[in-house]
């Protein structure tokens, strides 16, 4: 609680100013100097026109915005309480919509376009913290696709208070990590954690320094994950290009938190209920609690999700999920009708969210997340499903001393290609969409089609490969199989593409169909890898075969199963778990 909070007069919390006009029926918010010198400003619900002041007015020039207070405890009616009036109060900001997402070592939580209210609109710009991560992501999300959000939970110790846990001098390393996939459809989404103790190759990564100009820091083979972000001077887009390393899948967005995230967040939305299977006394993390029904915040929150000795097997990989189900109920509450009818928890949430990110230059404003929250507003929690990333304890360690994770392929491939292929992990709602279900049952069947037919043989296949995007040699490993394995002898490597790509594509002329068909069986391409061109081919001119991102090796079939593997951990963001 900062010093507003604990009752400096110089301050009203602007939660506090809520106010219901018996006449319209709208909360409104004083933002004025003295309820008595002038009327409140109402809430439209159109524009109008009218004197300044008046309900339905636009609102007046804003002054420069004080310091809005932190949260503070319990959900009292909205209306005026006693202090001095506030110093400067001008004109709300406009009405918006905003996209809570943030994500850490101790918190993650999407309310997706819930939090509506007249806000400090610049104010809570400003509250946002931006980092340049040049090419690291794709630097904006697309309609038409699928959105993928990096939330980067960091071991800073910053934020009153957080100085004595763990590493006070810590430069921030990514101790959560969470792949936020969300479906091209919107419909769902999977929410991947990434354990920080895997170990994986870091690349190179070009860095944004103060002065404006760039540093490259050199990749790291065979290290854990978390010093990705942080060591040796590495940013978030350092974190992304590991994470598309590591899964293949190209980050958009990231939004990054510390330790004081979790604090405030759980604080704001009036405490997070949580369960427990038994008692938990963790001198650690300071941690005390009976078994049964729990609602946490502050402090307690905290200790709840950084706890290593109480569940499981007392390491990282279960608190992992014991986040995730904090996470999901964290989502639940804020979901709740208690949470989207109560404006003083809207402020505090608004407040304290923006105050929590760091985020990219792609979505470094209220209105670019306002942007991001009407892709995701619709969802429905039972559609989110958390899972982690599948690990084995690292072979190369002694019994007795594992401290690092390896990835376990068996599981973590076919789930990646799921992500990849943008196949949800739960028995998503079949919604009536009307005109884009047809026009999307029509391309499916059309693309379907392009697979049915004769197959031309091997040795008639001519095709021209080119890497866009696949791991560094593709084209000439690819070249070697087709011709040693399959008998595509009238293949070309032609080395890189001009431009990367995500997915890999296969263009061919519509008298090439038989030699396409023939191809995608044996690579074990998709219907959607394959683009007709409108015009036929002359006599021996080659396919165009670009190998894409999600292009693992010669013989890796890109069918994205429809099932994930029976083994893999998850939960549904709708479902209340005790932790064990």
């Amino acid at each position: 609680m900062d010093a507003q909070s604990r009752g400096r007069a110089e301050e009203i919390d602007p939660a506090d100013q809520w106010v219901l006009n018996p006449r319209t029926g709208n909360y409104e918010l004083r933002l004025d100097r003295s309820a008595a010198q002038q009327p409140s400003v109402a809430a439209p619900r159109r524009p109008s026109s009218g004197r300044a002041g008046a309900p339905g007015a636009p609102a007046a020039p804003k002054a420069p915005s004080p310091a809005v207070p932190g949260p503070r405890r319990g959900d009292a009616p909205p209306g005026r309480r006693g202090g001095r009036p506030r110093k400067g109060g001008g004109g709300g900001g406009r009405r918006k919509r905003i996209l809570v997402v943030t994500g850490g070592t101790l918190a993650f939580l999407l309310v997706a376009g819930s939090v509506g209210a007249y806000l400090y609109y610049d104010h809570l710009n400003n509250n946002l913290k931006v980092t340049d991560v040049g090419d690291a992501g794709t630097g904006g999300f697309k309609k038409d696709q699928p959105i993928n959000i990096l939330v980067i939970g960091t071991d800073k110790r910053s934020g009153a208070g957080n100085e004595g846990y763990g590493d006070a001098e810590s430069v921030g390393h990514a101790d959560t990590t969470i792949l936020f996939h969300v479906s091209k459809d919107r419909s769902n989404a999977t929410a991947l954690s990434i354990p920080r103790d895997l170990i994986t190759n870091i690349p190179a990564c070009p860095t944004k320094q103060p002065d404006g100009s760039t540093k490259t820091i050199p990749g790291e083979k065979g290290t854990r994950f978390n010093i990705s972000l942080g060591q040796e001077g590495r940013d978030p887009g350092c974190t992304m290009r590991t994470v598309k390393e590591i899964t293949g899948i190209t980050v958009d967005h990231f939004m990054m938190v510390d330790f004081n995230a979790v604090k405030v967040l759980s604080t704001a939305v009036g405490g997070v209920p949580v369960c427990l299977a038994k008692a938990v006394d963790d001198k650690d993390s300071k941690l005390k609690l009976d078994a049964g029904e729990h609602r946490l915040q502050g402090e307690e929150a905290l200790a709840f999700v950084r706890t290593r000795h109480s569940f499981g097997n007392h390491g990282d990989l279960d608190r992992i999920k014991t986040q995730q189900q904090f996470l999901g109920s964290m989502m639940r509450e804020m979901k709740s009708k208690e949470t989207l009818t109560s404006p003083k928890k809207f402020f505090s949430l608004a407040e304290a969210a923006t105050k929590s990110l760091n985020v990219d230059s792609g979505i470094g404003s209220i209105d670019k997340l306002t942007n991001l929250a009407g892709e995701l507003k619709d969802m429905d929690l039972k559609n989110i499903t958390f899972t982690t990333l599948p690990v084995l304890d690292n072979p190369a360690e002694p019994e007795g001393k594992k401290a690092t994770v390896v990835i376990e392929h068996g599981s973590a491939d076919p789930l990646l290609k799921m992500i990849q292929g943008d196949v949800s992990l739960t028995e998503v709602e079949k919604k009536e969409q009307a005109a884009k279900d047809a026009a999307d049952a029509e391309a499916k069947s059309k693309a379907d089609a392009l697979l049915q037919g004769n197959r031309a043989p091997a040795g008639d296949v001519r095709v021209d490969v080119y890497n866009g995007g696949g791991p560094s040699g593709s084209a000439s490993t690819t070249l070697a199989w087709l011709q040693n394995t399959k008998g595509v002898n009238k293949a070309s490597n032609r080395g890189n593409a001009p431009a990367k790509v995500d997915t890999t594509q296969l263009e061919y002329a519509p008298n090439q169909a038989d030699q396409a068909r023939a191809l995608a069986d044996m690579m074990g391409l998709p219907a959607t890898a394959l683009k007709m061109g409108s015009a036929d081919a002359a006599p021996k001119t080659p396919m165009k075969l670009t190998l894409g991102a999600d292009f693992k090796g010669a013989g890796i079939s890109l069918n994205a199963p429809q099932k994930a593997p029976e083994d893999i951990q998850r939960v549904e963001a709708d479902k209340a778990i005790c932790a064990k």
